[in-house]
């Protein structure tokens, strides 16, 4: 059986970003604002709390053998406007330090997997999304937009 495994390079891709990131960020930096109330170090938090969900969920499945519900879109509002405040009370460093520790795990993992269950998360209408990289790259683009309308207001 032949599966779909493109997601793994893209997530490498997306992880190395993200590494990057957290390589050249001072503690100032993560405490930048951003939209809604949340901050760098907090958008980071939310990235790492996402990627442990996954690893969470494939425990489960390891040990169940059955595959989770899908996530509800709207869920996830409320999901992450519970999260916030505790992701926002982490330290920053920690928070950032927290997102690449968790995407390398989640990566690891997810790039391991058995064809069976990549092909089975995809009979279930992917509840799973192996594809760490497309959250990873709209929160690490929203962070890099941020930086270039700060940037502008310093030069300014």
């Amino acid at each position: 059986m032949s599966v779909d495994r493109r997601y793994a390079a893209e997530n490498d891709t997306e992880r190395a970003r993200l590494e990057a990131l957290v390589a050249r960020l001072t503690d100032t930096d993560l405490a930048r604002p951003m939209p809604a109330g949340w901050t760098v170090a907090g958008v980071l938090a939310h990235l790492a709390f996402w990627d442990q969900r996954i690893l969470e969920l494939l425990d489960a499945w390891e040990r169940t053998g059955a595959p989770p519900p899908p996530l509800a879109d709207a869920d996830t509002t409320w999901i992450n406007d519970a999260a916030k405040p505790f992701l926002l009370a982490l330290p920053p460093r920690r928070a950032a330090e927290l997102a690449v520790q968790i995407a390398q795990a989640v990566d690891r993992k997810v790039a391991s997997l058995p064809d069976d269950v990549v092909a089975r998360n995809s009979t279930a209408g992917s509840p799973l999304n192996f594809s760490r990289a497309d959250h990873r790259r709209e929160h690490l683009d929203e962070i890099a937009r941020r930086g270039q309308v700060l940037q502008s207001n310093i030069l300014s």
